[in-house]
This record gives C-alpha cells, sequence and structure tokens, in this order.
C-alpha cells in the first residue's frame, strides 16, 4: 500500500524551481523595473532602479525612482520612492536611468529627466540625500548637464545615463550619453562640473555607461548595438588604466535580455563577490506583459580571468541562485 505524504512534508520535499527561488531572476516581480544601480553600504547593497509604468502602445512612462535592499543577495526589502520627477521643478518628464554614490557623508543621486522649455533635451540632475534609502531632493535647483553643453551631437537625448565614480585620489567622475560618451570631473561639491568634457565614446556604444575599477585597471561597460549585426542592445566594455585613456574595446560581455530592445549594466562587488545587474522584458504581471517599456531587473555573477578581463555572462533565471561559476 503507497503512503500519501501530507501536503507540507510533499512540498518541502520538492525543491523550488530556479526562477522561484528567492534571489532569482526577475528580482521583483510586483511591478516593471529597469536601469539597476547597485550601491555597497556596510553589509548592504542597496539596488536603485527606474520603475516603468507604460500602457499598451506607450514606449515609456516613467515618473519615480524606486530602491531594494539587501544583505545576501536573495532576500530583497523593498523601499518607498526616493524621488519623483515633479522633485525636479525645472524637468517636465522622463524619470530615466539614475546611479548613487556616497561621498561626504551623504548620498548622490545623478538623474537624468527631460528639461522643460527653458533648454529642451535631455538633461542630468543632482539630487542628495542623508540616507540610502532618500528622500532624495534636488541639490542643485537647475540641471547639472543640459543639451547645450555637448553641442557637437548629433540627436536631443543624448544626455542620459550618468554613471558616478569616485577614484582611488578622492576625485569623482561622472560619464554619460547616447550613441556619444562624454566624461567630465565633478567639482568638489558634487554639484558642478569641472573641467572640460570629453568625448570618449567607444565601438558600439549605445547608452548606459557603467564605471568601476578593480586593481589598477579601470572598466567602461555599456549598452552596445551593431547596426549592422543585430536589432537589440547587448553589453559591452572597454579598459583603460587611466580614466584620460586610451580606452581597449574588450568585446560583449553579455548578449540581449530577452524580449527587450534595451538593456542596461550595473556592476558591484559585494562580500567579496562581483556581479552584474541587467534588466530584460521577460516579466508578465497579470495580463501586462514585459515589453519596451514594461522591463524587469535581474543579477548574474560576474567572474574576471587571470588578465583581469571580464568573462562573458549567460544571462540565466536562476541569476545568483545557481553555483557560482
Amino acid at each position: 500500500m503507497r503512503l500519501l505524504l501530507p501536503l507540507a512534508a510533499l512540498l518541502a520535499a520538492t525543491p523550488l524551481a530556479a526562477e522561484d527561488a528567492p534571489g532569482s531572476n526577475p528580482l521583483f516581480r510586483d511591478r516593471f523595473t529597469a536601469d539597476p544601480a547597485p550601491l555597497v553600504v556596510g553589509d548592504t547593497l542597496w539596488l536603485y532602479t527606474s520603475h516603468d509604468e507604460a500602457a499598451d502602445g506607450e514606449m515609456f512612462n516613467m515618473k519615480e525612482w524606486l530602491v531594494w535592499s539587501t544583505t545576501d543577495m536573495r532576500n530583497w526589502k523593498a523601499h518607498p520612492p526616493v524621488m519623483e520627477i515633479k522633485d525636479f521643478a525645472w524637468a517636465s518628464h522622463d524619470a530615466w536611468a539614475v546611479q548613487v554614490i556616497e561621498k561626504h557623508g551623504r548620498f548622490w543621486m545623478y538623474a537624468p529627466v527631460e528639461h522643460d522649455q527653458t533648454r529642451p533635451g535631455k538633461a542630468i540632475g543632482v539630487a542628495v540625500a542623508d540616507r540610502p534609502e532618500g528622500p532624495f531632493v534636488d541639490a542643485k535647483g537647475s540641471a547639472l548637464i543640459s543639451n547645450d553643453m555637448t553641442p557637437k551631437g548629433t540627436h536631443s537625448w543624448e544626455d542620459i545615463d550618468p554613471t558616478v565614480f569616485t577614484d582611488d585620489d578622492g576625485t569623482t567622475w561622472i560619464a554619460w550619453g547616447n550613441r556619444q560618451c562624454y566624461i567630465a570631473r565633478m567639482g568638489a561639491d558634487m554639484i558642478s562640473i569641472d573641467g572640460p568634457i570629453r568625448e570618449i565614446t567607444p565601438p558600439h556604444f549605445e547608452e548606459g555607461p557603467w564605471l568601476h575599477k578593480r586593481g589598477d585597471l579601470y572598466y567602461l561597460t555599456y549598452a552596445s548595438l551593431d547596426r549592422s549585426d543585430h536589432e537589440n542592445e547587448r553589453v559591452s566594455y572597454a579598459t583603460a588604466t587611466s580614466l584620460d585613456g586610451p580606452w581597449t574595446y574588450r568585446g560583449e560581455l553579455t548578449g540581449s535580455g530577452e524580449g527587450s530592445f534595451t538593456i542596461h549594466p550595473g556592476i558591484a562587488e559585494f562580500k567579496g563577490q562581483w556581479y552584474l545587474f541587467l534588466h530584460n522584458a521577460a516579466l508578465t504581471i497579470g495580463d501586462r506583459q514585459g515589453a519596451l517599456g514594461r522591463r524587469a531587473v535581474t543579477v548574474e555573477h560576474l567572474t574576471y580571468n587571470e588578465h583581469g578581463l571580464m568573462r562573458p555572462v549567460t544571462q540565466t533565471t536562476a541569476g545568483v541562485t545557481a553555483p557560482r561559476p
């Protein structure tokens, strides 16, 4: 005679599917998120994202920025929105991809938005908070970077996707762009540019740059698009021994996000391990399927070879719940 186990025992004996395990991809399933930007503070990793709210047939509808925190890369705590587009009084819409860094004992958020008609085009604002979870407030009262500051660009939305990085000497740098990639030194006050804006556009650069350093090597990772070869963005990177360059193109780090034209890298070392955050459009919430304006944040293990180059990353549903390579 076959024994029937109680339901609780059956569930306990049945392993979770990879896509259901805490920390598997996508990380957040109650809303659409994109443009992940990690920040490590002590024993906590904070992850800032944009918030996709596009209706059917709508490209983007993004009104606020969100943040989650984790201490184990498996369990994530949602916090209230850190800021809304209306908190930049000079901006009109498009709460796009931010990055937050810590300096001078405060937290600085660099945010691309659409400027109002006084300075048309995309612009980058800076906000500040006393805690990583915010709330953030406009730190300058005007744009840090506006479209008229990059007059050699080809279009009005080139000034987006800021990445901010503090070097070993304490100097902070900001890089940004769409199709053209720019870099500049930040002022000590964190709300000004100190020096010239230089173009450092690597091969197939589309948008979403991310700066980080490991050892003596600088990395510029970005959303790439080889228009002669594929339709959707992938992630590529370049390296240099100085932020002044020259930058050496190292090829693709990972392919396109499932179902998504865009992709956006964010990289962090946390508790001795490296992680690559991305987004795709594989999430469905109710009857709302993933799309260009409805994306979902993911994360994968990131490793380096003996020469310091990043090993190619395969995007998975298991994410960091899978064994580290």
